[in-house]
């Protein structure tokens, strides 16, 4: 098939998405080895994380792990991995629920056309990378839980833009102009 001019450039097709997403769940990690708090909704703060989640008591402040979001399409496929019938998504120890956007397309692949991902009326979040699993994911979920969660772990963020966050709130991916969150 040969590529239609209508159909955009490379730096065009990145920035458009078909729907909006929806936040399903938000869940803080208060400290290392304890489980985690579902919430109906948070506060974001620009630079450092969700209010009460361990990431906001982190030393340097900006880092690229402020915020982790994790697909819930992806659960189905990491339960089918481990053999189980559904996965908790709070064992995953991600922040963030999403569904209906997906998260790998919401990242950058052009540094002159960010894309950033607005939750709710407020947030902007910048996707940094992937949330790779870890070896807790074996202690969880079992052997082989590592691997399982491999290429389905979600996706680490930074707060660019702070305010309230809610459980329903409507997620969306938009190109930026570079410099607007520098």
């Amino acid at each position: 098939m040969a590529f239609s001019p209508a159909a955009g450039n490379l730096r065009e097709l990145t920035a458009q998405f078909p729907f909006e997403g929806r936040l399903e769940a938000i869940w803080l990690r208060p400290a290392r080895r304890v489980p985690t708090l579902s919430v109906a909704s948070v506060v974001a703060v620009a630079g450092r994380g969700l209010t009460g989640d361990r990431s906001m008591q982190a030393v340097t402040v900006g880092g690229k792990r402020q915020v982790t979001l994790i697909q819930a399409e992806h659960l189905p496929a990491v339960a089918g991995f481990l053999r189980r019938p559904s996965l908790d998504g709070s064992l995953l120890r991600r922040n963030l629920l999403v569904s209906g956007l997906n998260l790998m397309a919401a990242r950058a692949l052009f540094k002159d056309a960010p894309l950033h991902l607005s939750i709710g009326a407020d947030v902007v979040l910048e996707l940094t990378g992937p949330c790779e699993p870890c070896s807790k994911m074996e202690e969880l979920l079992g052997p082989g839980a590592y691997n399982a969660l491999r290429g389905h772990g979600g996706m680490t963020s930074r707060v660019l833009q702070g305010g309230v966050i809610r459980v329903g709130d409507a997620l969306s991916c938009r190109a930026m102009q570079p410099g607007l969150f520098d």
